[in-house]
């Protein structure tokens, strides 16, 4: 994957970024270990909201999500700006990240109580970036846009742990996580649709 392929992300111009990620290309850790280790996260962020549905586990699925994209990530800035790229690196940069969505997503549709918009939610999720990688097998550039582009989707899980943080302390009502189902889901929908229109309007304009 070249540079141009990669998805934007400001937090690359950062020093604790930029000093971990060379600390990280000075060792014997691979890129594709980066990116495996983040389905860990993932797993336990996943577990935590089954398994401990009160406060503690909403607090360690918010911070399993952090440390998931933290690994997202540094996975790119090790191969790239430090030289470690593989032959497989495409691959261990898209599978772990259709596999950490779909824990994640999966586990907050059961936690919400609605399962079914769990797995929706995983399978639209997906979906964006099938559409994302058929533009780029028709030539286009990768498109990353939103509105509910995976850094988007982990935004509103971790925002919705710590608002029902909030709202199991004040209210004791349980409407947060299922509001974040629905709009992981109905974003995702909505993120299939303008990427592919776009696909569209630039295949177009190529003719």
């Amino acid at each position: 994957m070249g540079k141009e392929d990669r998805r934007p992300i400001a937090a690359r111009s950062t020093g604790w970024a930029r000093a971990l990620s060379a600390a990280l290309a000075r060792s014997s850790i691979t890129p594709n270990q980066i990116s495996v280790l983040s389905i860990f996260f993932a797993a336990g962020g996943a577990a935590a909201l089954l398994y401990w549905p009160g406060i503690t586990g909403l607090i360690a699925c918010a911070v399993s999500v952090q440390l998931r994209l933290i690994c997202n990530l540094l996975d790119g800035m090790v191969a790239m700006e430090g030289g470690k790229q593989t032959p497989t690196g495409a691959l261990y940069n898209e599978y772990p990240d259709r596999i950490a969505d779909s824990l994640l997503i999966t586990a907050l549709g059961y936690a919400a109580g609605m399962p079914w918009l769990g797995w929706l939610g995983a399978l639209l999720a997906a979906l964006t970036a099938y559409v994302r990688l058929s533009g780029a097998s028709l030539g286009l550039a990768q498109d990353f846009r939103g509105p509910m582009a995976k850094q988007h989707r982990m935004f509103v899980l971790t925002a919705a742990c710590v608002l029902a943080i909030i709202e199991q302390l004040s209210t004791h009502t349980h409407y947060v996580l299922p509001a974040a189902a629905i709009i992981i889901a109905a974003g995702s929908l909505l993120t299939c649709i303008t990427r592919t229109r776009a696909i569209a309007t630039q295949l177009k304009a190529g003719n």
